[in-house]
C-alpha cells in the first residue's frame, strides 16, 4: 500500500526541521510534594511554558489503549500513541479480553502447550512479570491461565515470577507473593495437581533485559529458571525475605535471583518437553529469552543446555523478525503510522535515542515494526547506554544524544526528526530521589542547548512526553498527604509512572507556522503526530486524532 500525504494550503514550512522532543517520564504533577519536576532546576523548560503555545495531554488509561484510566501509561504503548496518531488497544486490554471471553484457550497455541505436556506427563511453565501493574504483565492472566490448566488437566505446573517494584510500590513483593501463595493452596488442595513457585528474582536483576543492553541480565535468568542454578530457598517468601536481610534498603526490582529447593535439588528446572508461557504481553524486555528459547545459533551467552521445549509468549513481541514463532493473543496491527506516512511521501527522517528507548523511537514509534520503511529516507541513531545502576549517572546519554541532534538540524538533511530524553523515566523508576531531580534537570540542559539551536536553524521543537514519572516520586494516601516509611520517617518512594498529563509545547522561533493552538479539549499524545505533520506542512491523514493546531487539518 502507497501512502501519500496531502499538502496543507497556503502554508510555507519552516526553513529547518521538525523536531519532536521526548521528554520520557516528565509529567504535569498533582501534588507539589514528591513532584521532582517542579522542585528541579529548570529555568528552560519553565520558560518555554511562560512563551510558546503550549497545552497538556492525556498519557494514560483509554487515551494510550488501556483497560480502564486507573491504568497508568507507559513507554511503549506511548510511542505507539505519539507515532501512529491514533490509540489502538494495547496488549493489557487484548489479553484481558481473551483470557476473559476464554479465546486465548481456544486458539491453537494453548491447545498445543497443553497437549504436549499431557502427552508426555511433562510440565507447564509460566515465567513473567509478577504484578498487576498492567504495563508488562498481570498477574490475574496468570490466573486464569493456571485456572483453565487444572481444568484441562495439566497435573504439574511452575511459575518462575519476576518482582516487580516499579510498575508497583518498590517493595511490594509479598503483598503479591503470599496472596498467590495461598491460590496455589487451593488449586493443590483436592490432590489432583501440583502448582508451585520455582525460581525468581528481580526484574532489573534477572531476565527482563532489554536493547541488548545487559545480556547478562537474562544469562541469569537462563540459569535460575531454565537449569535451576543457584540458591536454594524452601519458598518465594523465606527467599525474598532472606535476600532483603542480606541487602538492606534493596528493592524489589533489584533482588538478587532464587531457586526454590526440596531436599537439595531445585523443583522446578526446565526439562526436555515441557512446555514453557512467557506471559508477559509487552515486547521489549521479553524479546531476548526469547531468542534464548528459539535461535539455534546463539551466542550472547553459553546456555549449557537447551530443552527442547515448546515456547510461546503471551503475544507476538517482534512480527517483522517473528519472535516468538508461537504466541497466545495477537498483537494489534498497526499500520498508516507517521513514519510510513512521510517516507511514502519522500521526506527524511531522523530517530535518535540512546539505548534504553532506542527501540521506542524506532520499533514502537513505527507500530511495533523492526525495519525501516525506507531505508533512504531514515535514520537511526542508537547512543550506547552506560551499564550503570541510573542513579549513580543520572544524566545518561542526554548530552551526547543533544550532540546528534543539534548536528542534524545544522546539516539541513530531515525535515523531521524525533528523540528521547530516557532521564525522567529511568531515573525516575529507582526511588532515588537526588538522582531524580538530576535527571529533570539534565533534560532542562539539553533543552536549554536545542532552543539557540533551533533558531539558527529555523526549526520547530515539537516538546513533550510519552508518560509521567519524576512529577509523582512519594506515595500518598487518598487524601493528599504523604505516606510515610515506618523505619526512616522519610517519604515512599513511588517508582512507577504517574497518572499526570504531560506538557506539549511548540517551540517556533521565527513564527514560520503562526502556530495557534485548538480549544479541543481531552485530546492526548496521539494528537502530536498530526500536530507534527501539519507543522511539517501536511494535511491530518483520515481518522488521526485531531491536531493541537487550530490549522491544518
Amino acid at each position: 500500500m502507497t501512502l501519500k500525504l496531502e499538502k496543507r494550503a497556503n502554508y510555507t514550512p519552516p526553513k529547518g526541521p521538525v523536531v519532536l522532543i521526548i521528554m520520557d517520564g516528565v509529567g504535569i504533577g498533582k501534588y507539589t510534594e514528591g513532584d521532582f519536576v517542579r522542585a528541579a532546576w529548570k529555568p528552560n523548560l519553565d520558560w518555554l511554558m511562560a512563551n510558546c503555545p503550549h497545552t497538556t495531554l492525556k498519557a494514560h488509561g483509554r487515551a494510550v489503549g488501556m483497560p480502564t484510566d486507573e491504568d497508568m501509561g507507559n513507554s511503549e504503548i506511548g510511542h505507539n500513541a505519539i507515532g501512529c496518531g491514533r490509540v489502538y488497544d494495547q496488549g493489557a486490554s487484548l489479553v484481558a479480553k481473551a483470557v476473559t471471553s476464554g479465546s486465548l484457550f481456544a486458539g491453537a497455541t494453548w491447545r498445543n502447550m497443553i497437549a504436549n505436556v499431557k502427552e508426555h506427563n511433562s510440565t507447564l511453565h509460566f515465567i513473567g512479570l509478577f504484578s498487576d501493574g498492567n504495563v508488562h504483565a498481570h498477574i490475574d492472566h496468570l490466573k486464569g491461565m493456571l485456572g483453565q490448566a487444572k481444568q484441562e488437566g495439566v497435573k504439574r505446573a511452575r511459575i518462575h515470577p519476576l518482582l516487580d517494584g516499579r510498575d508497583v510500590p518498590p517493595t511490594s513483593a509479598l503483598d503479591y507473593i503470599i496472596p498467590f501463595e495461598e491460590f496455589l493452596a487451593g488449586l493443590n488442595a483436592d490432590g489432583t495437581v501440583d502448582y508451585a513457585i520455582a525460581s525468581g528474582g528481580g526484574r532489573m536483576k534477572v531476565t527482563m533485559d532489554r536493547y541488548e543492553a545487559d545480556w547478562r541480565i537474562v544469562e541469569r535468568g537462563w540459569k535460575t529458571h531454565v537449569l535451576g542454578q543457584g540458591t536454594l530457598y524452601p519458598s518465594a517468601q523465606a527467599a525474598i525475605e532472606a535476600l532483603r536481610r542480606e541487602n538492606p534498603g534493596i528493592l524489589d526490582q533489584d533482588l538478587p535471583p532464587f531457586v526454590i529447593g526440596k531436599d537439595g535439588q531445585p523443583i522446578g528446572p526446565i526439562e526436555d518437553n515441557d512446555s514453557v508461557i512467557l506471559y508477559n504481553f509487552r515486547g521489549d524486555r521479553a524479546i531476548e529469552l526469547t531468542r534464548a528459547f528459539e535461535e539455534d545459533d546463539f551466542a550472547h551467552f553459553d546456555r549449557q543446555r537447551r530443552p527442547k521445549v515448546l515456547f510461546a509468549g503471551m503475544m507476538q513481541y517482534d512480527g517483522d523478525a517473528n519472535i516468538p514463532k508461537s504466541f497466545l493473543v495477537e498483537p494489534p496491527r498497526i499500520t498508516r503510522t507517521m513514519g510510513e506516512y512521510l517516507a511514502d511521501t519522500g521526506v527524511r527522517q531522523l530517530a535518535i535515542s540512546e539505548t534504553q528507548k532506542f527501540g521506542h523511537v524506532t520499533y514502537f514509534f513505527n507500530g511495533n515494526r523492526a525495519e525501516k520503511f525506507s531505508e533512504e529516507l531514515e535514520d537511526y541513531v542508537e547512543v550506547p547506554s552506560d551499564r550503570v545502576p541510573f542513579e549513580q549517572r543520572p544524566w545518561m546519554k542526554a548530552a551526547e544524544i543533544t550532540d546528534n541532534v543539534i548536528e542534524a538540524m545544522n546539516s539541513g538533511k530531515y525535515r523531521f526528526i524525533r528523540v528521547n530524553f530516557a532521564n525522567g523515566d529511568m531515573v525516575g523508576h529507582t526511588g532515588v530521589f537526588p538522582a531524580v531531580q538530576i535527571a529533570v534537570e539534565t533534560v532542562d540542559l539539553c533543552l536549554g542547548r536545542l532552543i539557540p539551536a533551533a533558531q539558527a536553524a529555523g526549526a520547530i521543537l515539537v516538546i513533550s512526553a510519552d508518560h509521567g514519572n519524576s512529577d509523582d516520586m512519594y506515595e500518598h494516601a487518598k487524601d493528599g498527604s504523604v505516606i510515610k516509611d515506618k523505619a526512616t520517617g522519610r517519604p515512599k518512594a513511588r517508582t512507577a509512572h504517574s497518572l499526570n498529563p504531560v506538557p506539549a509545547i511548540i517551540y517556533d522561533p521565527s513564527n514560520a507556522a503562526g502556530v495557534k493552538l485548538t480549544d479541543k479539549k481531552g485530546l492526548g499524545i496521539s494528537s502530536l503526530a498530526a500536530t507534527c505533520l501539519n507543522l511539517i506542512g501536511y494535511q491530518t491523514p483520515e481518522g488521526y486524532d485531531p491536531s493541537l493546531l487550530e490549522i491544518g487539518s
